[in-house]
C-alpha cells in the first residue's frame, strides 16, 4: 500500500515570509563564504608581496580591516586601507550579523510559545542587530 505524501506540491506552496527567510539564510551563508574566500585570496596576493605569514592572512580574511595588519611585519599598509577593502569588510559585517541574528530568532521561536514574547524577542534582536552593524561599520570606516 502506497502512502500519500504529507507535503504540498510545489505549485501550491506559494512564497511566504518563512520561505524567504529560509532562502535568505542559505544565501547569506554562501555570501559569507564568498566574502571570506575573496578576502583570503586578496590577502594571499598582497601577502605574497609583503611576506605575510598564514596567521596574518587568515586574520585578514575573516575581518578585512587595515588595523589587523598594523601589528604585523607588513611594511606597506596603503593597499590594505583602500575603500574597496572597507566595503568588503562592511559587507561581511552586514551579512554575518544578519545571518547570526536570524538564526537566534529561529532558535528563540522554538522555545517561546506566546506571540507577544516572540514579538518582544524579535524587536530586541532587530535593535541588537542594527546596533552591532552600526558599531562594526563605524569601527571599519574610522579605524
Amino acid at each position: 500500500m502506497a502512502t500519500k505524501s504529507k507535503s504540498l506540491p510545489l505549485t501550491k506552496r506559494g512564497l511566504n515570509f518563512e520561505m524567504l527567510m529560509w532562502i535568505f539564510t542559505r544565501l547569506s551563508a554562501l555570501a559569507m563564504y564568498a566574502l571570506i574566500l575573496f578576502a583570503i585570496i586578496g590577502a594571499l596576493v598582497m601577502g605574497a608581496r609583503n611576506q605575510m605569514n598564514l596567521a596574518d592572512v587568515l586574520r585578514w580574511g575573516f575581518m578585512p580591516n587595515n588595523t589587523h595588519v598594523l601589528s604585523t611585519d607588513v611594511p606597506d599598509l596603503a593597499p590594505w586601507a583602500t575603500p574597496f577593502w572597507r566595503f568588503v569588510a562592511s559587507a561581511l559585517v552586514l551579512v554575518a550579523t544578519a545571518h547570526g541574528v536570524h538564526g537566534l530568532v529561529v532558535i528563540a521561536d522554538d522555545y517561546i510559545v506566546s506571540p507577544r514574547g516572540r514579538s518582544i524577542v524579535r524587536f530586541i534582536s532587530i535593535v541588537f542587530m542594527l546596533a552591532m552593524i552600526g558599531i562594526g561599520v563605524y569601527v571599519i570606516w574610522t579605524a
